[in-house]
């Protein structure tokens, strides 16, 4: 089984940069952004996604636990003198809580490699300011067949949409919506169905 660090170097396909491009678009179709927004990444890998972002909002923070991923994407940062953007090794579960706190929190294909779902939701609300949204994208609910037999760290077949909603509700987000974002592999019917995840943290307990 080949681990995320052994990936790095050949992560960045064609067919994951389009995915990440889409699923930006989907983003600021879905979340109103602001050029003095902090926005994370979470397991942002070599950082596909939030590097979309760049031009949108003042501080991009990428977050990833795989030591690889973080290389590749600091040498990016570095070659192209991107000094509002940083790369950090962190693990949202197994690690101790980030002291920032930011105004959107984003992340692709990354909630079915955390085992504890419920624990992954809480833990990116505490890294929001009040207010602060999550456009969270992840897959459907499939068979197994999305991934490779030896890929690393699978502990959900996708998600099923109105559960994880109400997985988002419980962990203390309002608004919340899920949308479809793109389809990977293929056409509607014959592709996997990537949603978006949306929601944002009450500003007090009132709006809660």
């Amino acid at each position: 089984m080949a681990s995320f660090d052994e990936r790095a170097r050949e992560w960045d396909t064609p067919e994951r940069i389009d995915r990440a491009a889409r699923v930006a678009t989907a983003i600021r179709a879905a979340v109103p952004l602001a050029s003095t927004d902090r926005l994370i990444d979470l397991g942002a890998g070599t950082g596909l996604l939030g590097l979309a972002f760049v031009d949108d909002v003042a501080e991009i923070v990428l977050s990833d636990p795989s030591t690889g991923m973080i290389e590749v994407a600091s040498e990016k940062l570095q070659a192209a003198r991107l000094e509002r953007v940083r790369a950090v090794h962190h693990d949202l579960l197994a690690d101790a809580d980030l002291t920032e706190r930011f105004d959107v929190a984003v992340s692709l294909l990354v909630l079915h490699h955390i085992p504890d779902t419920t624990a992954a939701l809480a833990a990116i609300r505490e890294l929001l300011v009040p207010g602060g949204r999550i456009a969270l994208a992840d897959l459907d609910t499939e068979d197994g067949t999305f991934h490779s037999a030896d890929a690393e760290g699978i502990f959900h077949h996708g998600f099923d949409r109105v559960a994880l909603a109400d997985l988002a509700r419980a962990a203390g987000f309002v608004d919340v919506a899920v949308e479809t974002a793109t389809v990977i592999g293929g056409d509607d019917d014959h592709g996997y169905p990537v949603f978006l995840l949306t929601g944002r943290r009450p500003t007090d307990q009132a709006d809660s």
